[in-house]
């Protein structure tokens, strides 16, 4: 029998099936170790046969199957050739989505640890026959060991006396087994489940999403409980014997999902995110794979559970861009799971206050079937958006980044004993430093972007590389020690805010402070007990938090995200302030928002403050198809980077050709075809150029695209081309 194998190298040139020799145990998705040139590798089955073409005498033996099981599934194998297909990747780069990354080259075993308890012939005998009067520490140990019952011996070791202990277990009295023990994170997260009695809009969509045979996006406001409807839908798929996916968009999230899940399930939930540990990525990897766990919850990567017999799919805050991988294996997470929802005959929900353009297009075509939620809980009001023009502070003299406004409601809603939220979607303490003098501005050496100044640290860093510099004292040019600081970002904003109210309990909340494990969890922590007045942060805070007594949130520069060179910066400034001031006024008491913008009279504004998305989504739509952009049109990307500039340029020429021969004699295909240099020129080290197209949807040019990039890697081996369908970031 031949074992048709794909081996674990990431290159375009092993990226095909290789033939073995199989051995007992190697069935279709097994994990095998196979010899490849002078050295074994890992690999996956994907298929068994009875012929090779490989001649006899060059065919070898699988060297071992690595695990004791399939973990391929063939679902997964169908998934990973829907994939390779339409996103453009290597099969390896899809296999490796499906497993914990330390599992490959054996990084990541099952933890075992040493149990201690009691010989039973000890058990009815009275203490004093096998230990001194003076022994006390073997006495101690031993009469909490019977009261416990098993123990594990490292904790014995470190509470007691070990050297007791080890006395017990020489003797016979102590007797110990080696058990394996599950990694479990966040394990004390627990709460108690309340009874909750679905209100008539909530049974409604629940109805709607399980009986529905389309896609269903659920369109809720802020606070309408659209997370009481995923709870019930996933409890009655288990009772139907099926399993669930709960994907949330940040993994700062996941502590607050996680709660309320594993208050309503229990044991059934596992996790799956990029903040776990090794360890217990792989445990409840496992747990999921061998169906002792039935829900998976977790950021993008968890839409690659191995489940069977999934019976839900959910997206939460579907419009998110952090479910767009953007990085290699590059994927759309919505087309993943429509792919499994269709493979299993499960259904699958999108919820959000503020869809995609996109996905409020697909409701409206019938695509996807439409549930609405207008209202809060108990029918509270939204809170009241009060746009304050930062031109006119200026005017007055107020040039700080705080308006008069937003002071003074802070300091009512922090005297009221009220918390608040402060919104700025940028980190670090200014965003760039410039000599004021001659122009300079400092540089990454390997990318082309400006660096950004963290005070704490008194560093300039890189957010591309993550390389860091000394602060500029002097102007390196010109030697001026005029040293001009840009745009501020949330650990300045910290700075202000406590010069203006220094007393006041102040916590930031970005990627520069939720670093380390169970950061995020610790700060949503403190603040939802009170332990903090203030919460400072990024989108981090923008999304899915319930904190019941943040009463105002103070949208520092709302125009951040509206001119960005980018088709859906104004669709993205909506769904922002929408989502940020949907944390305000979630309890009894009322919420306000102060939106703070030097361009007021901007129609997004209009509908945000508002709350009008339909109103929003009519003028956004109307102006996609008039300038033909998504959801009318595809946006292709041939991205070429190589740190030979030389190089990149002749790969861009040779890509461009290709394509404008093709849009010679297709042109009702093209909308838009140019090649240029990437908004941003260098990203380490790499020159970074780019083929950009607008196609209409229904064309084959993203086959041809796809080909003409196989074509570019077959002739330049040092360039990196990949390809992207509608990319979020077009820099």
């Amino acid at each position: 029998m031949i074992a048709k194998v794909i081996v674990d190298i990431s290159a375009s040139e092993v990226d095909r099936v290789f033939d073995y020799e199989t051995v007992d145990g190697a069935e279709i998705g097994s994990r095998v170790l196979v010899p490849f040139g002078r050295q074994d590798v890992e690999g996956y089955v994907i298929a068994l046969s009875d012929t090779s073409d490989c001649p006899p005498d060059k065919l070898k033996a699988i060297v071992e199957v690595i695990d004791d099981r399939p973990i391929i599934s063939e679902e997964f194998l169908k998934l990973c050739d829907f994939m390779t297909e339409r996103f453009h990747l290597r099969k390896i780069d899809v296999f490796r989505l499906f497993l914990p990354s330390k599992m490959r080259g054996g990084r990541i075993k099952k933890l075992e640890k040493t149990f201690v308890y009691i010989n039973p012939e000890y058990l009815d005998q009275d203490p004093s026959l096998f230990i001194k009067k003076s022994a006390h520490s073997q006495a101690e140990v031993y009469e909490y060991v019977l009261g416990e019952g098993e123990v594990e011996q490292s904790y014995l070791n470190a509470n007691f006396s070990a050297a007791a202990v080890r006395n017990l277990v020489c003797r016979g009295v102590f007797l110990t087994r080696q058990a394996e023990v599950l990694r479990t994170p966040f394990s004390r997260v627990v709460k108690k489940d309340k009874e909750i009695t679905l209100t008539p809009d909530q049974q409604a969509a629940a109805d709607h999403i399980l009986s529905s045979d389309k896609p269903t996006l659920l369109f809720g406001v802020t606070g309408s409980g659209k997370t009481e409807v995923y709870l019930d839908c996933i409890e009655r798929v288990l009772w139907s014997g099926k399993s669930a996916i709960m994907l949330v968009p940040e993994i700062s999230l996941t502590p607050q999902v996680m709660r309320i899940f594993r208050a309503r399930f229990g044991d059934e939930v596992a996790l799956l995110h990029s903040g776990l540990s090794d360890g217990e990525r792989f445990d409840e990897w496992r747990r999921l794979l061998t169906g002792s766990a039935h829900v998976a919850v977790g950021a993008r990567s968890a839409i690659f559970a191995p489940l069977d017999n999934i019976g839900l799919i959910v997206i939460d805050e579907e419009h998110d861009t952090s479910y767009v991988s953007e990085s290699n294996p590059r994927y759309i997470t919505r087309e993943v799971a429509l792919f499994r929802a269709n493979y299993n005959g499960a259904k699958i929900v999108m919820g959000s206050a503020t869809p995609s353009v996109e996905s409020f297009y697909n409701a409206e075509r019938g695509e996807y079937s439409l549930v609405s939620m207008p209202n809060r809980i108990n029918k509270r009001e939204l809170p009241k958006i009060e746009i304050v023009n930062m031109c006119d502070e200026a005017a007055f003299g107020n040039n700080g980044m705080f308006s008069s406004r937003l002071i003074t409601e802070l300091d009512e809603c922090l005297k009221s004993g009220n918390q608040a939220i402060i919104f700025l979607n940028r980190r670090g303490y200014s965003s760039y430093v410039m000599c004021r003098k001659c122009g300079y501005v400092a540089k990454c050496d390997d990318c082309d972007v400006s660096l950004v100044y963290h005070k704490e640290e008194n560093v300039l860093k890189c957010h591309y590389c993550q390389r860091r510099y000394a602060m500029l004292d002097l102007c390196p040019q010109c030697k001026s020690p005029h040293i001009k600081q840009g745009y501020m970002g949330t650990e300045r904003v910290v700075e202000e805010l406590k010069k203006i109210f220094p007393s006041v309990r102040i916590m930031r909340m970005d990627n520069d402070t939720t670093r380390t494990k169970d950061a995020h969890m610790r700060i949503l922590g403190e603040f939802s007990s009170g332990n903090a007045d203030i919460l400072v942060g990024t989108q981090m805070v923008a999304k899915g938090h319930d904190f019941p007594n943040v009463t105002l949130v103070g949208i520092v520069d709302a125009d951040m995200s509206l001119h960005f060179s980018d088709y859906r910066a104004v669709e993205r400034t909506f769904q922002l302030i929408t989502q940020v001031a949907g944390r305000a006024g979630r309890d009894i008491k009322p919420g306000k928002v102060i939106l703070q913008t030097y361009t007021p009279n901007h129609y997004v504004y209009r509908y945000a403050t508002a709350y009008d998305y339909e109103g929003f989504y009519k003028k956004e739509i109307n102006l996609l198809q008039t300038t033909s952009f998504p959801p009318f049109t595809d946006i292709l990307r041939l991205l070429i980077s190589c740190e030979d500039e030389g190089k990149a340029l002749d790969a861009t020429k040779l890509a461009t050709d290709r394509i404008r021969a093709v849009a010679a004699t297709r042109s009702d295909d093209f909308v838009y075809l140019s090649a240029m240099r990437s908004p941003k020129k260098r990203i380490q080290t790499k020159y970074r150029m780019q083929v950009l197209m607008r196609v209409r949807v229904k064309s084959d040019i993203r086959r041809i695209v796809y080909g003409v990039a196989d074509e570019v890697a077959e002739k330049f081996p040092q360039v990196t081309c990949f390809t992207e369908i509608n990319p979020n970031d077009l820099s």
